[in-house]
């Protein structure tokens, strides 16, 4: 058990320290291509942030542990909406001024809506997994060409001041890019092994493993980044941060899991997590889409609220374990 914790501690570790590196390494790269900032902030940074989900789930589906690769995918973002944005808006209040997000609140309620009507029969098939990429590939397409329209949206203008400001030679950026990437497979490799290994001694599902350790692991640079940016003062970065990532994790860490191994989805999955996960997605959309206000907006009280109900669920699946042993 020892050598479990370790390696997964140490695959955390090494997960999100590579993951920073690469999305270092990779957005200085596409400035030197000529990429736009603004494409650059959202585009390579957005999925840069998600990769450790994307490739932990690859890995887990790859190796035959398909609980790890769907509870990463719902836990981190569950994860994402109670623990990391709960401790954002706890530091401080999260105003919403840009239209950007605006719109891709209810895209998330909407995406979150599709993946429950796609694995309502416990399963998520390849034909399922392949619905779920073409919807995200359309959704990248998108928005895109929305946030080239939107430069004067405070989101796109905070973004592109923020990716023009960090910058490494050429050769530094490509040795990151390729060095990030390479040890965010291994440290992967490392954090899915120490949680089977936690699994099997403690005799309890990889899904209950994938839905707490593993998706608390994976959201770390979400964490991170929404931290630092909401202590610059940069509110809608730190929600840019969150809505992308869930968007990404519903549809791309899923559709590419099950386009490797069509996945089983227990009863309990459905019932328990997939229902939170929506529920805290609809919570997050009625408060920050402001209906009554001019612009939406998450307070410290239901910053705490969102935090206290992480807890709890957490909790919850902790105690279930131990009672069902």
């Amino acid at each position: 058990m020892t050598l479990a914790i370790i390696a997964i501690i140490c695959g955390v570790i090494l997960l999100v320290w590579s993951a920073d590196k690469f999305v270092e390494g990779s957005a200085s790269t596409a400035r030197y291509f000529g990429m736009p900032p603004l494409l650059i902030g959202m585009v390579v940074v957005g999925f840069g942030t998600s990769a450790p989900e994307m490739v932990v789930s690859a890995l887990a589906s790859l190796q035959g542990n398909p609980g790890i690769a769907i509870g990463n995918a719902y836990g981190s973002n569950i994860a994402n909406i109670g623990l990391i944005l709960g401790i954002t808006a706890l530091i401080s209040p999260i105003v919403i001024h840009s239209n950007i997000l605006r719109i891709e609140l209810p895209i998330l309620a909407g995406v979150t809506a599709l993946s429950i009507f796609l694995i309502y029969d416990l399963e998520i098939s390849f034909l399922d997994a392949i619905i779920l990429l073409i919807v995200f590939g359309g959704l990248m397409y998108w928005t895109i060409r929305q946030r080239i329209k939107e430069k004067q949206d405070p989101l796109a203008k905070e973004i592109e001041e923020e990716t023009v400001t960090h910058s490494m030679p050429i050769k530094k950026s490509v040795f990151w890019l390729v060095v990030g990437l390479i040890l965010l497979i291994v440290s992967s490799r490392i954090l899915v092994w120490g949680a089977v290994e936690l699994a099997t001694i403690f005799g309890v599902s990889d899904m209950i493993i994938g839905l707490t350790i593993v998706a608390v692991g994976t959201s770390l640079p979400e964490l991170a980044s929404s931290i630092i940016a909401v202590r610059k003062g940069e509110h809608e970065i730190a929600l840019g941060n969150i809505l992308g990532s869930n968007l990404f994790n519903t549809l791309a860490v899923v559709g590419i899991a099950g386009a490797i191994t069509p996945i089983n989805v227990t009863p309990e999955t459905l019932s328990r997590d997939i229902v939170i996960m929506a529920g805290l997605t609809l919570f997050l959309f009625v408060i920050g889409y402001g209906f009554k206000t001019k612009h939406g907006r998450i307070n410290r009280i239901e910053g705490a609220g969102l935090l206290l109900f992480y807890i709890a669920y957490t909790t919850y699946l902790i105690s279930m374990t131990f009672a069902a042993r």
